[in-house]
Formats: structure tokens, sequence, C-alpha cells
């Protein structure tokens, strides 16, 4: 399948972190001081304790929780949630692979995605997955 162009995000003061690791190559999440656990999406307090938190280096392996296929867009995609290695659930897309092989539980990796802004300037890439290891 084709990949579709994706339109560059526009950071915040909170997500200017997770965007500068984007364009450096390293995906990182949210991880609480106190009680330990990650989350998604980029936050400063934790959203299960309200505990402040840390930036980690995620692993960018998961595993697709649900998916479905957007055949009837002009460009099909695939959004999914996929649960990280490290625990969290996040809303993605798919991309680089076979839609019709797609399964619920299989594994997929991080495979960032360039955008570009409304001038046509490279923007962060975002954090797409595609099956496999």
């Amino acid at each position: 399948m084709t990949d579709r162009p994706i339109p560059a995000p526009t950071p915040t003061p909170e997500t200017e972190t997770f965007w500068q690791g984007m364009r450096d190559g390293k995906f990182l999440i949210r991880r609480c001081i106190g009680c330990g656990r990650t989350h998604w999406y980029p936050r400063a307090l934790c959203p299960f304790c309200f505990g402040e938190t840390e930036w980690i280096a995620a692993s960018g392996a998961g595993v697709i929780y649900s998916f479905s296929v957007m055949r009837r867009a002009p460009e099909p995609y695939a959004i999914a949630y996929v649960t990280l290695a490290e625990g969290p659930t996040m809303l993605t897309n798919l991309v680089g692979c076979d839609f019709d092989a797609l399964r619920i539980g299989q594994d997929v990796r991080l495979s960032p995605t360039p955008t570009k802004d409304g001038a046509g300037k490279d923007g962060p890439p975002v954090p797409t997955f595609t099956p496999g290891y």
C-alpha cells in the first residue's frame, strides 16, 4: 500500500522535547517518578497519581491492540491502537504493510514517518508503526 503524507505536528511547550527527540531519532515517553507507570500522551503530571514525570527512551516495540483500515479515503490508510512494550497504548498509523495481512496481537515496531508543514518545510517525524521486529 502507498503511504499517505502526514502533516507536520505543532509542538507545544509540553511536547517540544518529544518532537525534538523524534528529530534526533529517539522515541521518548513519560514515566512517573512517584508511581513508576509510563503513559502516553506526553504530559507533565502523571494521569494515574498526579506525580511529576520524566522522559525515558522507549524501545519502539509494540503489539496491535486494535486497528481499522480506511479504504474509502483517496489514499487508503490504517489507524491502530498499539500497546507499547513499556505499557501504554497509543493511537497511531500503520505504514509500509499489506493492510489485508494486519492482525490484532501482531508485533509492530516503530517506523517514524517524515512530515511537511504547510509551507513544504520538513517537520519532525511522527511515530508510526510497521509489522515485524
